[in-house]
C-alpha cells in the first residue's frame, strides 16, 4: 500500500511468465524479447527465478526445474527464491506457455506505472528542496523516462523482406539522381572523403584511430564545423578536453586565426577583434551540443544521446575518445569494458539512426616499429572494435616522426602532408587518402582547398620549440 493505494502488479500474471518458462523450451526467448529487466517482476522471488532462467538462456543452456534449481544454488539463491518447492508450484500452475507473450505484455504496463509512481514522488521530493535547480529537475525527468523507455522500447526491430528490397531500390534511385556534389551521408568536411564514402551513413559506427599528437580530435572538430555550417545538429561527448577548449579550436578552424592567438597570445591590433565578434556571431547558429564530463559511463552517453536525438534531432555523433569512457557494469576488467562499450555505441548507432564518430588510441606497438603507420591489430585494449566498427580509419603524419624527412611524392603532388586511411570498411575498398595539416592552427583541410596557395609540401612546421607539439 501506497498513500492508501495498492501499489500496480499482477502477481498471478508473474507466476504465469515465470511457469510457462520453466515448461516451455519456446517461452523464455519469446519473454525476453519484451522483458529485458527482472525489476518488471513485482515479487523477489520471481526476480531471482527469471534471472536465473535468463542466464540459462543466455547460455543456450536446458531449461527446466533442474537446470534452473542448480542456477539458483550456484548463485546461493535457491531459497530465497522459495526452493524447489517453489519452483514445482510455478510450474504446475500452467499447462502451457500459449499466452505467455501476452501475460509478459501485461507486467509490462504494471512495471510502467510503479516506475512512473516512483519518478513522480522523486521529482516532487526534490521539487520542494530550495536549493534544488529547475533546470535539473526537467534533466532528471528525461533521464528517468529515458530509463524507462530503455527497457520498454530498445532490441530488434522486425522488418520484412519485402520493405528492405523496397529501401534497397528507393536508395539507388537516390543516388541515381543526385547531382554533383550531393550525397546521402553527414558530410565529413572533406570533399575527397565525401566522394569515396557518400558521407558518413546513418548506422555506422566509425572508429578514427592514432597515436597521441596525430590530430584525431582536429579531423572530428573539422567534420563538426562542417555540419555546423550546413545547418546538421551534431551531439558531441568530449571526455578529454572541456568544451571552451574545444570551442577555440573550431574558430581556429573556421577563420584564418592561429589556435596560439585563442587560447595564448591574443591579439595585437583591435581589428582582429570585429573579426572575431562576426565569426562569433555565425556560428552562434551552430547546432553543436556539447557533453565535456570527463567520467563519463556508457550508459551515461547513451541517455544523453538519447535525449540529444528527442529534443535536437542529432543527425550524428562524436566521442572523444573511446578509452575514457567507462562502464561500470563490467567491474576492472578493462578488455571486456571496452568490448561492451563498442557493443553499445554500435547499437545506439543503430538505434539513433545515425553514425557515431568515436575516437580511439593505438597501442605502443606502433613506436617500437621502424615504419610507424598504424596497423588494426595496433587498436588499444581490445579487438572487438575492430569486430563492432563499420569503418576503421587512421591518421598518419610522417613528419610527426621524421621532420627532415621527404614526404611520399604522390603526397606531395596532392599537395598533402598527412594520410587518412581506410583500415576497414564493410562498404567499400580500402584506400588510404590524403589530407593537410596545418600545425598552426591544428586544422586538416582537403588540398583541394589549398590549390591557390603558395604551399610547398615538404615546408613544414618543425616541433614548437617548447616541446608543446601536442595536437590532439
Amino acid at each position: 500500500m501506497e498513500n492508501g493505494k495498492s501499489i500496480p502488479k499482477s502477481i498471478k500474471a508473474e507466476e504465469a511468465v515465470i511457469g510457462a518458462m520453466l515448461i516451455d523450451g519456446r517461452a523464455p526467448l519469446e519473454v525476453m524479447t519484451i522483458i529485458k529487466s527482472s525489476d518488471v517482476f513485482y515479487a523477489s522471488k520471481n526476480r531471482l527465478i527469471f534471472e536465473a532462467v535468463t542466464e540459462l538462456a543466455y547460455k543456450n543452456e536446458a531449461i527446466d526445474l533442474l537446470t534452473v534449481s542448480q542456477q539458483l544454488t550456484r548463485t546461493g539463491k535457491l531459497e530465497e527464491a522459495g526452493g524447489d518447492m517453489e519452483l514445482i508450484q510455478l510450474s504446475s500452475k500452467i499447462s502451457s506457455g500459449a499466452n505467455v507473450e501476452y501475460h509478459a505484455r501485461i507486467l509490462i504496463q504494471y512495471w510502467i506505472k510503479r516506475k512512473l509512481i516512483q519518478k513522480a514522488n522523486t521529482i516532487i521530493s526534490e521539487a520542494y528542496k530550495e536549493d534544488t535547480d529547475s533546470l535539473d529537475l526537467l534533466e532528471m525527468d528525461a533521464k528517468l523516462n529515458d530509463d524507462i523507455n530503455e527497457i520498454v522500447f530498445t532490441g530488434s526491430k522486425e522488418t520484412t523482406y519485402a520493405a528492405a528490397l523496397q529501401d534497397v531500390v528507393d536508395r539507388v534511385e537516390l543516388i541515381s539522381n543526385q547531382k554533383e556534389g550531393e550525397f546521402t551521408g553527414v558530410p565529413t568536411g572533406f570533399a575527397k572523403i565525401d566522394r569515396f564514402t557518400g558521407g558518413w551513413q546513418p548506422s555506422d559506427l566509425i572508429i578514427l584511430a592514432a597515436r597521441p599528437g596525430m590530430g584525431k580530435t582536429a579531423f572530428i572538430l573539422k567534420n563538426t564545423v562542417e555540419c555546423g555550417l550546413r545547418n546538421i545538429p551534431v551531439g558531441f561527448f568530449s571526455l578529454e578536453m572541456s568544451t571552451q577548449q574545444l570551442a577555440a579550436r573550431t574558430v581556429a578552424i573556421n577563420s584564418n586565426f592561429h589556435l596560439s592567438q585563442l587560447i595564448r597570445d591574443g591579439f595585437a591590433q583591435d581589428k582582429y577583434f570585429v573579426t572575431l565578434q562576426k565569426k562569433q556571431n555565425e556560428m552562434n547558429k551552430f547546432p553543436i551540443y556539447i557533453d565535456d564530463n570527463p567520467s563519463l559511463d556508457i550508459r551515461d552517453i547513451i541517455a544523453k544521446a538519447r535525449i540529444w536525438k528527442r529534443k535536437h534531432n542529432i543527425q550524428i555523433l562524436f566521442v572523444d575518445y573511446i578509452q575514457l569512457v567507462s562502464d561500470k557494469s563490467k567491474g576492472n576488467n578493462r578488455e571486456q569494458e571496452i568490448a561492451s562499450i563498442s557493443r553499445s555505441l554500435k547499437g545506439l548507432a543503430k538505434e539513433l539512426s545515425v553514425p557515431v564518430i568515436a575516437l580511439s588510441q593505438l597501442s605502443r606497438a606502433v613506436e617500437t616499429r621502424t615504419d610507424k603507420h598504424p596497423k588494426l591489430s595496433d587498436l588499444r585494449e581490445s579487438g572487438a572494435i575492430e569486430q563492432d566498427a563499420d569503418i576503421v580509419t587512421f591518421l598518419y603524419r610522417h613528419h610527426y616522426y621524421y621532420p627532415d624527412a621527404e614526404l611520399d611524392s604522390q603526397l606531395v603532388e596532392q599537395g598533402a602532408n598527412a594520410e587518412f586511411s581506410f583500415a576497414k570498411y564493410r562498404s567499400g575498398s580500402l584506400e588510404t587518402k590524403g589530407l593537410h595539416f596545418d600545425a598552426n592552427k591544428v586544422k586538416y583541410s582537403d588540398p583541394e582547398e589549398n590549390k591557390n596557395n603558395e604551399w610547398n609540401a615538404n615546408d613544414l612546421p618543425k616541433m614548437d620549440p617548447t616541446g608543446n607539439d601536442n595536437f590532439f
